[in-house]
């Protein structure tokens, strides 16, 4: 089934702009709370918190006045202001305290049947025309907003951690979507100084898809370099060449062995052949074991510990860390291909700047790397 990204995000005759006036986060986690901050720091309107903890939505607040204070103590932020952006920040745990709010986002756990509900339990205290965004990283969000009375309304307004760091928003267009929605969006991405690229509403967008297909070769690389009595370590140093920000294993590790086996996880359903599951991740996961390396850059005691044992056979030869990076470049050389194909952005220069602005590649991003190799 082919995807269409790419219509402009807000198209020339668009409906007259929706106000900002106040905003309405739907979590209370550390996503949630970067959201929350850098809604009310960027536009400095109210921002409604809410979980099904009022404890949780009271210590996500305590947080972010501590991380504020901080800011301002160290000359980030002016005097008084930590304060003041504190101040529009309030909490609830009953979803019609968002009424006025003139769009929602959630950021709760990646299950479809969870932010389903939280949309379905919001969007009777909004007015038909009030955005309702998903920060989801993977999932279906057409999927999302079935069921809803006004599923035109829905947008995936996918931000990247850390929020207010990373400049770039991926901005997920639904079939249903409607222009007004699209174009209120777009405008709020800018409000907020995030640079939107449109996408399709396909797994993983862009980013985590692309992420996700390099970690599936390379966790698959030392999986076998520990059967074979190899070092897996050579493995995650394979792509050093590319001058990327850090090491695979040293990315799933700022991610999380639980989330990146989620998003594998979804990656594999929606394209098995080429996205197989990692056994040694998802026994971290598990397993509860959050890293793969430790501190000193080694493999971490309790995740090597679930690599696969060394095969009778293994030799203990040494990595070819340039066929690995072959091996990589090769995998995402067709992974762009097959994603240009379905439309999943407008060009290869949108993608680039997804990797440049989400996952921090060097300038130009990923497609002059796979060109420079092959």
């Amino acid at each position: 089934m082919s995807h269409t990204a790419a219509a402009s995000a807000a198209p020339a005759g668009s409906p007259a702009p929706r106000p900002v006036r106040s905003i309405g986060v739907i979590g209370a986690g550390l996503m949630a709370s970067q959201l929350a901050t850098l809604f009310a720091q960027q536009l400095r309107v109210p921002v409604t918190m809410s979980d099904l903890s009022a404890d949780r939505v009271e210590a996500a607040r305590a947080g972010i006045r501590a991380r504020l204070d901080r800011a301002e103590a160290r000359g980030r932020l002016a005097a008084g202001e930590a304060a003041e952006i504190a101040a529009l920040i309030t909490g609830t745990t009953d979803p019609a305290d968002f009424a006025g709010c003139d769009a929602v986002i959630e950021a709760v756990f990646e299950e479809l049947d969870v932010k389903r509900a939280v949309f379905s339990a919001a969007e009777s205290a909004l007015a038909p025309d009030a955005l309702l965004l998903t920060n989801t990283s993977s999932l279906s969000v057409e999927a999302m907003a079935e069921g809803l009375e006004h599923p035109e309304r829905v947008i995936g307004f996918h931000f990247f951690n850390p929020v207010a760091v990373l400049p770039l928003l991926e901005l997920v267009r639904t079939p249903v979507a409607s222009d007004a929605a699209m174009a209120d969006a777009a405008r709020l991405a800018a409000a907020l100084g995030k640079t939107a690229v449109p996408v399709a509403d396909a797994p993983g967008f862009v980013v985590n898809r692309l992420l996700t297909r390099l970690f599936g070769e390379v966790l698959a690389e030392a999986e076998a370099a520990a059967a074979a009595g190899g070092d897996p370590l050579a493995v995650d140093l394979a792509l050093a060449p590319w001058g990327l920000p850090m090491t695979p294993l040293t990315l799933i590790d700022y991610i999380g062995t639980a989330v990146q086996q989620h998003i594998c996880a979804t990656m594999h359903r929606a394209y098995p052949d080429r996205f197989p599951l990692s056994p040694w991740l998802a026994a971290a996961a598990e397993a509860g074991v959050r890293r793969l390396l430790a501190d000193d850059g080694g493999l971490a005691p309790e995740a090597a510990a679930l690599l696969p044992a060394r095969a009778g056979t293994g030799t203990g030869e040494r990595v070819d860390q340039a066929r690995v990076l072959e091996r990589v470049r090769a995998a995402l050389a067709e992974e762009v291909g097959i994603m240009l194909a379905e439309g999943i952005v407008a060009s290869a220069e949108d993608l680039d700047r997804c990797m440049v602005l989400g996952a921090n590649y060097p300038a130009g991003g990923l497609t002059p790397l796979l060109a420079a190799q092959s």
